[in-house]
């Protein structure tokens, strides 16, 4: 048994075998899976920072595009880094912000050296302040901005009198240029006064016309215009100035009415009451005749137009009068403050303080009703029609009248010019 073990032990060549260490029992790598996730972590944080900033730049890089693009003169640009031209190559979106080459980067590879950063703000911060320029930085020309307003200036308010050329007509109207944007557009009813039945004879191409302005420019710059009211308005005036001078109008009666009868002065439509007509009684036998008519009424604005034939020979009357002639009438009435003085057709006042420069119980002791009357004319107001008389003005002396009247009365035509005389003594002081 002892020599079977023994044999056992030897090797092939009869010897026994050196020796040998004990061997360790086989281990198991143990790996720690909270390092493993720290780690992970860390490097989901360090490329989620770098996505964050990657994703700032663009924005930044945007933003500067389009102050670039709206500011008047465009602000210097700072030189570029190779990073940042890298990021203004892109546009996709996709490869804009998209993370996988930053996968391998550190934080401090994404944000470069603290030099670079440094500059990069200094160049964000000197475009800001150039696209932040004001207006008194740049050239302003004030000539040119005040011309550029007149020439877009509107043409044609309401109310205003503009000249023109005729440039074309429709059915309706005809089209005017005024200077605007766009040609006025005159309607085929305010053409004119009356009734025009041919719009080409009447507006020829190229006439040179004046036009009142209706209504102003619409959304096409087009006003609306009017010869009829421009025409309204000029014989408006006119008649005005008629009225104030006292003047007698001839008039053509165009028809009649139960009150009076009706007539066209100046293109305006008159009216004439039965009590202001001479012949009242048949008024509508007056149709087709023409008369003289002075002025009753006079209103432009309610378009009233009262006339009077009655009055018109009062008018014709004033018309022959001046002041400073010497006239003669009968007294028509007497009143408390003078007597009145009927010269034919019209009657004049001889107020009682120029009767005489003497003094009088009563303006009887000089003239009475019925009495013949020379007097010399002071005043003359066609449109009230008034006529002031002087008596007085033709005394010797003061109180000649209430001694002599009939010597005053016939030596009247020679005392009146030395009375003119003392008249424009009187008005060149007073002027």
């Amino acid at each position: 048994m002892a020599g079977s073990g023994s044999q056992h032990s030897l090797d092939n060549k009869g010897q026994r075998p050196a020796a040998q260490p004990p061997r360790k029992p086989l281990q198991v790598m143990h790996i720690s899976r909270k390092d493993e996730q720290d780690r992970l972590k860390r490097e989901a944080e360090e490329a989620r920072a770098a996505a964050d900033a990657a994703n700032a730049r663009a924005v930044q890089l945007e933003e500067a595009a389009q102050k670039a693009q709206h500011s008047i003169a465009r602000p210097p640009v700072a030189p570029m880094t190779a990073q940042q031209d890298q990021f203004s190559v892109v546009d996709n979106d996709e490869l804009r912000f998209g993370t996988d080459e930053l996968s391998g980067m550190s934080m401090a590879d994404l944000l470069g050296p603290e030099n670079s950063n440094s500059k990069t703000k200094q160049s964000s911060q000197t475009s800001s302040k150039s696209s932040n320029r004001s207006v008194d930085d740049f050239d302003f020309d004030e000539g040119a901005f005040l011309a550029a307003l007149d020439a877009n200036e509107p043409i044609g308010t309401t109310g205003e009198v503009v000249a023109g050329t005729v440039i074309g007509m429709e059915s309706d109207g005809v089209y005017v240029d005024i200077g605007g944007k766009a040609p006025g557009f005159m309607p085929k009813n305010e053409c004119g006064l009356g009734v025009i039945t041919n719009l080409k004879e009447r507006f020829p191409k190229g006439l040179e016309i004046e036009v009142l302005v209706t209504r102003e420019q619409n959304a096409d710059g087009m006003v609306t215009i009017s010869c009829r009211a421009l025409a309204l308005r000029q014989s408006w005036d006119k008649v005005k100035q008629l009225e104030k001078e006292g003047r007698v109008s001839q008039v053509k009666i165009t028809g009649f009415n139960r009150g009076g009868v009706t007539c066209d002065l100046e293109g305006l439509r008159g009216f004439i009451p039965r009590s202001q007509l001479q012949d009242g009684e048949n008024h509508e036998s007056l149709v087709g005749k023409t008369l003289g008519v002075a002025f009753l009424e006079v209103n432009s604005e309610t378009r009233k137009l009262v006339l009077s034939e009655k009055r018109a020979a009062t008018a014709a009357r004033f018309s022959e009068l001046e002041v400073g002639q010497l006239v003669e009438g009968h007294v028509a009435a007497v009143k408390p403050y003078g007597l009145f003085v009927d010269l034919g057709g019209v009657s004049g006042l001889l107020h009682q303080s120029v009767i005489t420069g003497g003094s009088m119980r009563s303006m009887r002791e000089v003239f009475d009703h019925g009495d013949a009357v020379k007097a010399l004319i002071t005043e003359l107001d066609p449109g009230r029609g008034r006529i002031a008389l002087n008596t007085a003005i033709l005394e010797g002396q003061p109180g000649e009248l209430l001694v002599d009247k009939d010597k005053v009365m016939a030596e009247a035509t020679d005392r009146a010019n030395r009375a003119r005389n003392v008249l424009k003594q009187e008005e060149q002081s007073a002027g």
